[in-house]
């Protein structure tokens, strides 16, 4: 049980990575143990006011820099101090130690961005935020996570949730009127404020599978017949032999993945088996895989062999279109132009010629993936949905608002209405911490670093 009335320590940088170290206590005796650490040549970190910065020595260990924050003007909201000290793993310990034995405790992972929630310096989905910022691999990446951490998304869900509430309340005031027959909630206005909670809450649902690609990487699968050189082409956008090639049919048995930034977007390349009817038991497992992969990617990039006849040619793409959902980019391409110089006819359209062995049009190829998913479409307004258990709580709302529309429809009575309503109002309140249980909070903040 985490006791909040502690004073917290870690290190808040990698220890023994640059030439720099930062130490962050926070918890009510922070200055207090500040000062009894380390010396000053003038004044006390206690005697001192909010962002001042104070250069100071511990001792036989290092001369360090304070930077004194008082509550409530701190991260936490809570009286913190940051101790910057050269990156030794020695020293760091050693202030730590000292640190400890001056009465603070070694901070749990996540807890100063906790104890920020639990202070109202933050809610809920922006201290989410905070560790997606940290882990950001790129920058649409870091820019989805940015504007969660301003605010924005946490605003719109509880608009959302205020409305909610609002009709909750004319529903509960009907109940305690009901002997007197009087309707207080106008049931086409609930009708039209219903369909139109309901038509945002689908748009951040749907804008799932978009922003969870972004955050961990779009997925790309490269699919095609055998021999149509599907690992020549992870080769050469990657830049490095990552693939097995060989001119044998079925080398690659199992997907190969990498990654590859491209315009601020962090691309995931899946390398398939090639599809094709196999006898091979375990060549069968890994197309199994490819079409696994297939259906899961947000891009795909259909290789068709160059080389190859119409025919052939024609039942690889058809193979892959047939798996393939409207939801996903589909680039085609006619592969092996170093071997081909024009397309034969009866050959399916492609959307761009290239040469995975010399090169020709992978310029253009990346160009064409990099267009699926940009950067600037991502603006400071652009709210897009990264995290599973706000999905999985939009969902149950959308299902719980469905079920008002429908008992509008059906006339059901205002008791069973308002039920669902307030199922609906705790899902968008437990995204950001209206309604927290600490096994929920627990489950979010133990995945955060110790000095975070």
């Amino acid at each position: 049980m985490i006791n909040y009335g502690d004073t917290i320590c870690a290190p808040a940088t990698s220890v023994g990575a640059g030439a720099i170290s930062i130490i962050r206590m926070s918890g009510p005796d922070a200055l207090r143990i500040a000062d009894e650490v380390v010396r000053f040549t003038n004044g006390t970190v206690s005697s001192s006011e909010g962002y001042t910065l104070k250069f100071g020595r511990i001792p036989d260990v290092d001369e360090v820099l304070v930077s004194i924050f008082h509550a409530p003007r701190s991260y936490t909201g809570e009286d913190s101090v940051e101790i910057s000290c050269h990156a030794s793993s020695y020293i760091v310990s050693r202030i730590l130690e000292m640190l400890i034995a001056a009465g603070a405790r070694s901070a749990e992972p996540g807890e100063f961005t906790r104890r920020a929630f639990v202070n109202g310096k933050m809610d809920l989905a922006q201290a989410e935020a905070v560790a997606d910022v940290i882990a950001a691999g790129s920058e649409a990446a870091h820019r989805v996570a940015f504007n969660q951490l301003r605010g924005k998304y946490s605003s719109e869900l509880k608009a959302l949730r205020d409305q909610l509430v609002q009709l909750a309340s004319l529903m509960e005031l009907e109940l305690d009127f009901s002997e007197e027959e009087v309707e207080f909630a106008d049931r086409s206005r609930l009708r039209s404020l219903l369909d139109e909670t309901s038509a945002h809450v689908q748009r951040l649902c749907d804008s799932f599978r978009a922003g969870n690609a972004i955050k961990s990487g779009v997925p790309v699968a490269i699919v095609g017949a055998v021999n149509s050189g599907k690992s020549t082409l992870l080769n050469a956008l990657l830049g490095e032999d990552r693939a097995i090639v060989s001119d044998i049919p079925g080398t690659t048995r199992d997907t190969v993945e990498d990654v590859l930034t491209l315009g601020g977007v962090q691309f995931r390349f899946i390398d398939t088996a090639g599809i094709r009817e196999a006898s091979d038991t375990i060549e069968k497992i890994g197309i199994e895989r490819s079409l696994q992969s297939l259906s899961k990617a947000e891009v795909v990039l259909g290789v068709l062999d160059g080389s190859a006849s119409p025919e052939e040619a024609g039942k690889a793409a058809a193979l892959i279109k047939e798996h393939l959902s409207p939801a996903q980019t589909l680039i085609l391409l006619f592969n092996k132009a170093d071997l081909v110089s024009e397309v034969p006819s009866g050959f399916p359209a492609c959307d761009l010629k290239i040469s995975a062995k010399t090169g020709e049009g992978l310029a253009e190829l990346k160009k064409q993936i990099s267009a699926a998913y940009s950067v600037a479409a991502i603006s400071a307004d652009t709210t897009l949905v990264t995290n599973l258990r706000h999905f999985e709580a939009l969902s149950h709302a959308k299902d719980d608002l469905s079920h008002v529309r429908a008992g509008l429809d059906l006339g059901t009575s205002s008791d069973l209405l308002a039920e669902d309503l307030r199922s609906a109002i705790r899902e968008l309140g437990s995204i950001f911490g209206e309604i927290a249980p600490d096994e929920v909070l627990g489950s979010i903040f133990e995945n955060f670093c110790i000095g975070k």
